[in-house]
């Protein structure tokens, strides 16, 4: 049976020529980076190559590149270690309902640890208003939080608006974003926007599991998380994953040497898919349309079937989707982006998320709707009887 991949917003397959590269690590450029001889040499080439790349694509220093396992130690390095160190200065924090759980739960802890937080509502698209985020920020405040693409209905929130407004409140205020889902998808520049950390992931970019990076600003202080060797000045020691780090080094590259063109087939992609199942009655599009959201990410609502057995129904035909965010499927939960849309309760159960990569053809596309198609109709006269 031919296989429609749908569900790239909770991992994407490895481009072949990074694993191509990360074979040839494993087995033959092998080295501890901390060892002085010289395959420890070659191997911190490697992490070397990939700062400077991953710099120049974000516009700034490669010395700002901090590696990490994922996009969750990410953020919670930047919120957790950012508030700890900075809480002589306040112990105010400012995000919104929509942030993924690695935001939100790195915020419930620091709230058990005697931070407030303030959490910030989006409008019916989910997108959080600048202004508001501005008014928000007191002289107590140090650090604000707001993801650059939501996971579940692809909202891409006015990052730079709101850097520009809360820095000009407060300058000392701590900005980080999330930007997991919107690295490899949109042109970001952490340094011109104000933003003091910017947290990424491997695996929603064609690299692998295991790796992520986190951009911080000069001067900016960090409580560091992990003790031990002191690997990358100290910040997070531990043994370097050389082969993951180069992998998405390359995957990066290979992203960014002709992102315009790939974004348009991707808006292209998200638009025909829309178009084709725009017949099918009682479904709904939620999140921004057309070139305000993402270009890879499709919220789709089908009144009068649960989410769980249509996903279900879909593998059966080859097409893999996904009912909300990877990260939180083991424990479930009526999903927060969908309650701060205002999506009516009776639908939260009924939604699907397909998103798209570089790797997805039209064929897929038509595959996903052929399918809806057929199975919705099937699955609302089932459910009724």
């Amino acid at each position: 049976m031919r296989e429609a991949y749908l569900d790239n917003s909770a991992t994407t397959r490895c481009f072949p020529e990074v694993v191509d590269l990360m074979s040839k690590i494993y087995l033959e450029e092998y080295g501890n980076p901390s060892s002085m001889h010289h395959k420890g040499v070659e191997a911190e080439k490697y992490i070397t190559e990939a700062a400077r790349t991953l710099a120049q694509i974000l516009k700034v220093k490669e010395k700002n590149i901090l590696f990490t396992s994922c996009g969750t130690e990410s953020d919670n390095i930047a919120i957790i270690g950012g508030a700890l160190a900075n809480q002589r200065a306040g112990r105010h924090l400012i995000t919104t309902k929509i942030e993924h759980p690695a935001v939100l739960e790195a915020m419930k802890f620091l709230e058990e640890q005697g931070f407030e937080v303030t959490y910030l509502p989006v409008n019916e698209r989910g997108v959080v208003s600048p202004q508001e985020v501005a008014d928000a920020v007191r002289d107590d405040t140090i650090l604000v939080s707001v993801m650059h693409t939501n996971n579940e209905i692809g909202a891409v929130q006015p990052i730079e608006e709101i850097g520009r407004l809360i820095k000009a409140k407060n300058p000392s205020v701590l900005f980080h974003v999330d930007a997991v889902q919107g690295f490899g998808k949109a042109r970001i520049f952490p340094k011109k926007w104000g933003v003091d950390f910017l947290a990424v992931s491997g695996h929603k970019i064609h690299a692998p599991k295991g790796i992520g990076f986190l951009y911080i600003a000069d001067k900016v202080r960090v409580r560091n998380l992990i003790f031990g060797g002191g690997q990358q000045n100290g910040m997070r020691s531990g043994t370097e994953n050389v082969a993951g780090i180069a992998g998405m080094g390359l995957a990066a590259k290979m992203l960014y040497q002709d992102l315009d063109s790939g974004l348009e087939r991707l808006y292209g992609l998200r638009e025909q898919f829309i178009s084709l199942v725009s017949d099918i009655p009682d479904i709904q599009i939620n999140g921004p349309r057309g070139r305000e959201g993402a270009p890879h990410i499709i919220s789709l609502t089908t009144a009068g079937v649960r989410a769980e057995v249509l996903l279900h129904a879909l593998e059966e035909k080859g097409v893999y989707v996904s009912s909300g965010s990877a990260c939180s499927t083991n424990r479930p939960h009526l999903s927060a982006t969908l309650e701060a849309i205002r999506l009516p309760r009776a639908y939260m159960d009924n939604t699907i998320r397909l998103s798209l990569s570089e790797m997805n053809t039209e064929e897929d596309i038509r595959q996903a709707s052929d399918a809806l198609h057929e199975l919705i109709p099937f699955l609302r006269r089932y459910t009724r009887h």
